[in-house]
């Protein structure tokens, strides 16, 4: 019997990828740039297979899609469908998994060393005429640091907090990961939450959104940091207390931030996190994990285990 797919928003994995696998992968396709919310139950009421990566498919969208039988997610969070809804309906639900382990561990260092070596500060020095003034070879306008024998906390183990831990020892930093805040005993491996705030350099958040996680780094935590650490949040934005964050930046009680999530996305004018006068603050669109590399090993996931629900394989599902 001939199966119909629908991917719901092709629009975040752009680029020149090959889609030939995942659209062989069933007899018929959809395709949508994106889909709105009121386009939903018509987009899925004659599919077998759904794949999203960031539509919301709660109860009330799965009970009205009769015939789907796979939900395919094109990211590792799996917080925008309804699991139990999906469970109680028959719908098995994937995901993809260590696509982007290297690309977000790349871009975690290019901000630590973009901070460390102030490449972005003396590139516009040299383009303004400050390098041509100078009196000597070179202009030290702004310190430069070396991050070998800093420490570097890390929030969260798994493939990319692991990948980061091993990229800072490669750089000679002291590699610390932190225990769960509130946790009954410190693992041998690990140090206490707030041992480990007080003494890094660099904080790096690697661990998934949880009510016990939200708002883990909030006005309490920032304070019992170094004035000259770096927060770094490549995870999920809900890790870091927003306005916690932008008054700890402002009142100096931290040295810097880079974050490439945020709470809400795309997020509001009126973020917190996006107010003109906060100092020493980074923030990318959440492009960490989008190298061309990992974009297409989320497609050639996405296809092996379509693929494999089609043979009637065995799956890893999520619900």
């Amino acid at each position: 019997m001939p199966l119909t797919g629908c991917f719901l928003d092709t629009g975040t994995l752009p680029g020149a990828l090959d889609w030939a696998g995942l659209t062989a992968s069933l007899d018929n396709w959809h395709w949508h740039h994106n889909t709105a919310p009121d386009d939903l139950a018509a987009r899925l009421s004659d599919v077998d297979v759904a794949v999203t990566n960031k539509i919301v498919l709660d109860a009330n969208t799965l009970a009205a899609a009769p015939h789907l039988k796979l939900v395919g997610i094109a990211a590792t969070g799996i917080n925008n469908i309804d699991k139990t809804a999906a469970r109680q309906h028959g719908i098995d639900v994937v995901n993809v998994t260590n696509y982007a382990t290297e690309s977000v561990c790349q871009q975690v260092f290019a901000f630590i060393l973009a901070r460390a070596s102030r490449v972005t500060d003396y590139d516009q020095l040299v383009k303004t005429g400050g390098w041509t003034e100078s009196e000597f070879f070179c202009r030290m306008a702004y310190p430069v640091e070396q991050i070998a024998d800093q420490t570097l906390v890390i929030v969260g183990g798994g493939d990319i907090g692991n990948a980061v831990a091993a990229a800072g020892r490669g750089f000679g930093m002291r590699v610390v990961f932190a225990e769960r805040p509130g946790a009954d005993t410190v693992r041998a491996d690990r140090l206490a939450f707030n041992e480990a705030l007080a003494e890094a350099d660099a904080l790096s958040l690697h661990c998934p959104l949880t009510d016990a996680t939200r708002d883990l780094i909030d006005a309490d935590a920032l304070a019992r940091m170094k004035s000259t650490a770096m927060v770094i949040d490549t995870a999920r934005g809900g890790l870091i207390n927003a306005s916690a964050l932008a008054n700890a930046l402002r009142a100096g009680e931290i040295g810097s931030a880079a974050i490439d999530v945020l709470d809400a996305e795309p997020p509001p004018a009126t973020h917190p996190l996006l107010a003109g006068d906060i100092p020493n603050l980074t923030i990318n669109p959440h492009v960490g994990w989008a190298s061309q590399t990992a974009r297409q090993r989320v497609l050639d996931q996405l296809t092996a285990k379509i693929t494999a629900f089609t043979h009637g394989e065995s799956l890893t599902t999520v619900n």
